[in-house]
């Protein structure tokens, strides 16, 4: 089969990080199409734990054992433009549950509208991934809990060193001053003031 009539599909996500839910979709989808553009995406709407860079190194990383996988940046472009340039057929997307879909759908038809050549294919998610997601596994490590099972072993460290949260740190990821630290103890002392009336 020539190059230019293989069935190609783009498999986009923020994948920050990648996760078993993600590998699980992709794997899928190199079962589907002849060649898969695993695409890093920026999400406008998130603050990234990782660089565009570090995910697609760390997809890389997970991904070897695949032969029809290619990895990409998408930054500053339409998702739609960029399936339309590298003349993909598909574009496939996960869906965990009916909260992912009317998400998905709008964006599904959006996209239908910019890049007609291209179908948008839902894989749903397999039963013990339903409630992984991305935003989950930074919740977990950021507190020091064991993320090994949402999470590729080649790529645990990694993932686990750069959210763990030091324990001298507040919740917004600065270095608790005095000033706040007195804010939460007089806190803690009208609360205490409050039961004891």
């Amino acid at each position: 089969m020539s190059e230019q009539h293989r069935r190609l599909a783009v498999c986009p996500g923020s994948f920050d990080p990648v996760t078993f839910g993600h590998l699980d979709i992709i794997s899928r989808a190199t079962k589907l199409f002849d060649k898969v553009i695993v695409l890093v995406s920026a999400n406008l709407d998130k603050r990234p734990a990782f660089t565009l860079t570090e995910r697609l190194l760390m997809i890389e990383k997970v991904t070897t054992g695949f032969d029809n996988i290619v990895i990409d940046i998408l930054e500053d472009e339409l998702l739609a433009d960029y399936v339309r340039r590298v003349g993909a057929h598909a574009i496939v997307k996960g869906l965990r549950a009916v909260t992912d879909f009317e998400y998905e759908f709008q964006m599904a038809l959006g996209n239908k509208k910019l890049v007609p050549s291209a179908e948008t294919v839902f894989l749903t998610t397999a039963a013990e991934n339903m409630y992984l997601s991305s935003s989950i596994v930074k919740q977990i490590a950021t507190l020091g809990g064991d993320i090994s099972s949402f999470v590729p072993a080649e790529i645990l460290s990694v993932i686990a060193e750069r959210l763990r949260k030091p324990q001298n740190q507040s919740p917004s990821g600065k270095a608790a001053s005095a000033q706040e630290i007195r804010q939460v103890q007089q806190f803690v002392n009208a609360i205490g003031k409050e039961e004891s009336e």
